[in-house]
């Protein structure tokens, strides 16, 4: 059993950055592949970014290409997602999410592929 707590939402103008930041419990948070999902209101829930459990390797929505970046820190059991050039497009709730996939060398994107799910961090990008 994995929970996850995100943090570091917040109201940002277009142009600004934000770092979220999603706290895992347990022991076991090197064998997870993690994912940071959004969901803007009216819109299905959308893959943003993912990264392996090693941390060698991230995966992101064209999207976000260029502009966001995934990290993790394993012995914070802590995953990163770090938001650059924000556009009000970016609004959403976002999510992290755990997918049990050790020594996978690449993260999913799919959001039926992770087990766990975090409760949301609002963003929300003014123009």
């Amino acid at each position: 059993q994995v929970q996850l707590v995100e943090s570091g939402g917040g109201l940002v103008q277009a142009g600004g950055s934000l770092r979220l930041s999603c706290a895992a419990s347990g022991r076991t948070f090197s064998s997870y592949a993690m994912g940071w999902f959004r969901q803007a209101p009216g819109k299905e829930r959308e893959f943003v970014a993912a990264i392996s459990w090693s941390g060698g390797s991230t995966y992101y929505a064209d999207s976000v290409k260029g502009r966001f970046t995934i990290s993790r820190d394993n012995a914070k059991n802590t995953v990163y997602l770090q938001m650059n050039s924000l556009k009000p497009e970016d609004t959403a709730v976002y999510y992290c999410a755990a997918d049990f996939a050790p020594g996978r060398s690449e993260p999913n994107s799919g959001a039926y592929e992770y087990d766990y799910w975090g409760q949301g961090t609002q963003v929300t990008v003014s123009s």
